[in-house]
């Protein structure tokens, strides 16, 4: 399928965390330290302001919108009346930064993390031996109430990432970005997760944020090329949008119909590079199977 891309904001240091939310998409932008929000006529606005390299987002029943903060490793709430409060601290659940999140109907936060210090690895060994030997590291489960544990108790994971929830709240599917693979677990009345199994693997592309569409596959943005990719159940590629030449981060499904893929792109994810210039954007195409799921 030919697809037409077309840039909803630029100006952007490092996109990441998209959700769609009352005709918006709200993003992080990592190194401005802000929570972004844009429609699709392209109006950007400043939705928040904070330190710490925002992250992952997403909202309570209550209104309340959650942003992790990845260099405190905490994750922060916003409540409706407008105070910012630390909701968990994270820290004896990560390893390392933390990163993305999916929140579910009962106010319940996945978070993951990146279990050591991605860059410096790199920088001194190349992507392709840390790909091929790192560190794992567990995912996070925050209760409404803001207690901690770990979300699937004996499991590590390769750099947990983009998560989504299906539409029957059963399943949490999750990208381990460094493990080439999109994950499955059961969800259980508590929240806690078992019964991992490899939902579909996706090397050589690997998977950053991904969002599910109503087909049952999964968009995974690429951060190893100019591209997201639709991934069916067994890892059938069955759709690519090429991303203009820039690295996919994250992306998200949105829209009236739930139809609009909206795709975070910079020219890199390295720390000391993507903080340097806003360089990166908010790119939209439209696509033929809607949302489904969380986020």
């Amino acid at each position: 399928m030919k697809h037409r891309l077309r840039t909803l904001a630029h100006q952007v240091y490092f996109g990441e965390g998209p959700r769609w939310r009352n005709g918006r998409l709200w993003f992080s932008d990592f190194y401005a330290h802000r929570v972004c929000s844009v429609d699709l006529a392209g109006d950007l606005r400043t939705e928040l302001e904070l330190e710490g390299r925002p992250s992952g987002l997403g909202w309570m029943p209550d209104g309340s919108l959650l942003v992790v903060r990845m260099e405190l490793r905490q994750l922060w709430r916003r409540w409706p009346d407008g105070r910012f409060t630390c909701h968990a601290d994270l820290t004896g659940h990560s390893a390392h930064l933390c990163n993305d999140m999916v929140v579910d109907p009962q106010g319940r936060a996945y978070v993951g993390n990146f279990g050591f210090d991605l860059d410096a690895a790199i920088h001194a060994r190349g992507a392709e031996s840390v790909i091929a030997d790192h560190p794992q590291t567990c995912l996070a489960l925050v209760q409404p109430d803001g207690t901690v544990s770990d979300a699937a108790p004996g499991e590590l994971f390769s750099f947990p990432n983009g998560m989504v929830i299906t539409p029957d709240g059963n399943t949490l599917i999750l990208g381990e970005t460094l493990g080439g693979r999109l994950t499955a677990l059961d969800i259980g009345a508590d929240g806690s997760l078992s019964s991992r199994r490899e939902w579909a693997p996706t090397w050589p592309r690997v998977p950053d944020g991904i969002c599910l569409d109503a087909s049952g596959a999964i968009w995974i943005a690429n951060p190893l090329a100019p591209e997201c990719a639709l991934i069916a159940p067994g890892g059938e590629v069955l759709d690519v949008v090429e991303t203009g030449g820039l690295p996919c981060f994250a992306c998200m499904l949105g829209g009236p119909e739930g139809k609009h893929l909206f795709m975070l792109v910079a020219p890199s994810s390295d720390a000391g590079e993507a903080a340097k210039a806003p360089l990166g954007k908010v790119l939209v195409t439209e696509v033929a199977v809607s949302r489904a799921g969380l986020p």
